[in-house]
């Protein structure tokens, strides 16, 4: 069995109530398919709505609402109808927790496909676009069976993720993110800050090539 490669790792930390990471996501995923051998990348989340933020989304769509065709426009992301309806009626509770522990929750049970940023795209989709409520643990079943995952074994470790999640919440604002999307290049023990917001792919690509190769330069001296 030959040895595993220690590859320079892309953090792409984000938020599923996030909507600029919703934009940002396919980016994200087409550069692992696009960087596949040269790099691994892994998606963290943030926890943006947690403690004190969380709350009905009712008070914040006004300014959410008004954000929604420039990140349309500068995305390319699709906002559907139902979590419009859901933003005006005004009651769905925005909380990080759930969905973020179902992330976590994901890529443990599938570590050897590596397919959490598509997973982490398909919870953005299920609110963004089908206005899914991700506070209720029933609609990850309907997530995870493109998988192949067992929705039983899913539900069991989603039930008692909490402290997990939560350490990862600690974890991502202890290395200073403060907003979201952040991505970051980790080559051994450093860091390199590629991006905080959305970036095209042409853009996030030529900075990602700028620090391996920068990092390559480094570990060379």
């Amino acid at each position: 069995m030959e040895p595993e490669i220690d590859l320079p790792e892309l953090l792409y930390i984000y938020d599923p109530l996030c909507s600029w990471c919703y934009g940002m996501t396919p980016i994200v995923q087409r550069i692992q398919t696009e960087f596949a051998g040269r790099i691994n990348v892994s998606v963290l989340n943030g926890g943006m709505m947690q403690g004190e933020k969380v709350g009905p989304i009712g008070p914040n769509w006004p300014v959410i609402e008004a954000s929604l065709a420039a990140i349309e426009r500068v995305t390319g992301a699709h906002f559907g109808e139902a979590f419009r309806k859901l933003g005006e009626e005004g009651s769905y509770v925005q909380n990080s927790e759930l969905p973020c522990r179902a992330l976590a929750v994901f890529r443990q049970l599938d570590v050897a496909q590596n397919r959490a940023v598509s997973f982490a795209h398909d919870i953005q989709r299920a609110l963004f676009e089908d206005g899914k409520d991700l506070n209720d643990p029933a609609t990850y079943n309907d997530l995870v069976m493109p998988y192949g995952l067992e929705a039983a074994a899913f539900q069991q470790l989603l039930a008692t993720a909490q402290k997990a999640v939560r350490q990862e919440f600690a974890a991502v604002a202890q290395i200073g993110v403060k907003g979201f999307p952040t991505s970051i290049l980790r080559v051994g023990g450093q860091g390199y800050l590629l991006a905080q917001g959305f970036q095209r792919y042409e853009v996030f690509a030529s900075g990602l090539e700028l620090a391996l190769l920068q990092a390559s330069e480094e570990s060379a001296k």
